[in-house]
């Protein structure tokens, strides 16, 4: 009865025994926090560097300032990488060489459980990353309007879709050499997701494919917010980042089934 209840747990998407999942992570990163932080100045960096010191020869963008104008983008991204990165490196490292998850079923937590448990845990690191953005932009006056405030639930929204993606896509490497093909999708999405430039450099059919995109999506949504641009396409946004948040979260939960309990 126990093995089923965790094959086809009645909470598909795990319950509140998750957070012992994540309590385990924050005790095991009680001494790294600085490890977990530090990929939040690459976002900061391209900021500085490109934001300001390329803007200075660029100038305005869709009338707003260079800077203005790529710091929702890297945003975005901050969140994204984040919760990327825990879900997948570190993740995997777990599930195949400590051999944390299956200690883990050993105790009351189901698979389901753990999948919202790492689901969570990257979308924390990702969260820490944009918070730390959110007020650089607010000290260096790059938020333009009141709505910036939401900046930081649309940037939990973007890591809970990357993290759900990232655990999903986890589940299916067999050796570190397959986490080169995270690089050649994060890469693009960081460079083609109209982060340095609008959309509308990019001709048919390429600019619907980058509109296809969750980073694209994700940017659109902060550039909105944080510029003012409030238009019912940020809803779009809002459901597109929601559902492959959830289908991955699904998908990760009967992975983990599928490998843990055979």
């Amino acid at each position: 009865m126990t093995t089923l209840a965790r094959i086809f747990p009645v909470l598909p998407f795990g319950g509140r025994r998750a957070g012992r999942l994540v309590e385990r992570n924050l005790w095991v990163y009680r001494r790294g926090w600085l490890v977990i932080l530090s990929g939040f100045f690459e976002p900061l960096f391209y900021l500085l560097g490109i934001g300001f010191g390329l803007g200075q020869l660029i100038g305005d963008v869709e009338g707003l300032s260079y800077a203005a104008f790529v710091a929702p983008a890297l945003l975005a991204t901050a969140a994204m990488n984040g919760a990327v990165y825990e879900s997948t490196f570190n993740m995997f490292f777990k599930l195949k060489y400590a051999k944390t998850y299956d200690a883990v079923l050993s105790t009351p937590l189901g698979v389901a459980d753990v999948a919202l448990g790492e689901v969570t845990w990257a979308l924390i690191r990702g969260a820490l990353y944009a918070i730390g953005f959110v007020i650089v932009i607010l000290v260096l006056g790059l938020a333009l309007s009141p709505w910036a405030v939401l900046a930081i639930p649309a940037s939990l929204l973007i890591g809970f879709a990357a993290a759900a993606i990232g655990t999903s896509a986890t589940t299916y490497m067999r050796k570190w050499q397959d986490f080169d093909l995270i690089f050649v999708i994060t890469l693009p999405l960081f460079l083609f997701s109209a982060t340095f430039f609008p959309i509308s450099a990019y001709p048919e059919p390429i600019r619907t494919i980058v509109e296809f995109t969750p980073l694209y999506r994700g940017v659109h949504l902060i550039r909105g917010l944080t510029t003012g641009a409030i238009e019912p396409t940020l809803l779009i946004d809002v459901a597109y980042l929601t559902v492959l948040g959830l289908v991955g979260l699904a998908v990760v939960s009967r992975r983990l089934g599928h490998l843990l309990l055979k």
